[in-house]
């Protein structure tokens, strides 16, 4: 008869290690969100135009909101494109 220890450890599949993530905003308060500055926006926008979701940027929710209307914003006045151009 054989250990229960030994019978579920190689049918369990081990949950990797995930660092949690802190929102940069919160962190450093010197950054401002502000959509005439592209180069703070750029990386909460794939390379497709879509707004990086909360849960993969490490945002909180206040400065999530914020991102999403300063990407809309910088968008609409040409700073953002909407999409990549196709070939």
């Amino acid at each position: 008869m054989r250990k229960p220890a030994e019978r579920s450890a190689p049918d369990r599949k081990k949950k990797p290690f995930l660092r949690r993530k802190v929102c940069r905003f919160c962190t450093d308060k010197k950054l401002d969100i502000d959509y005439r500055n592209p180069r703070v926006l750029r990386y909460f926008v794939t390379e497709r135009g879509k707004i990086v979701p909360r849960r993969i940027s490490g945002n909180c929710a206040k400065h999530q909101r914020q991102i999403t209307v300063a990407v809309k914003r910088a968008r609409n006045i040409a700073i953002l494109p909407f999409t990549t151009a196709a070939n």
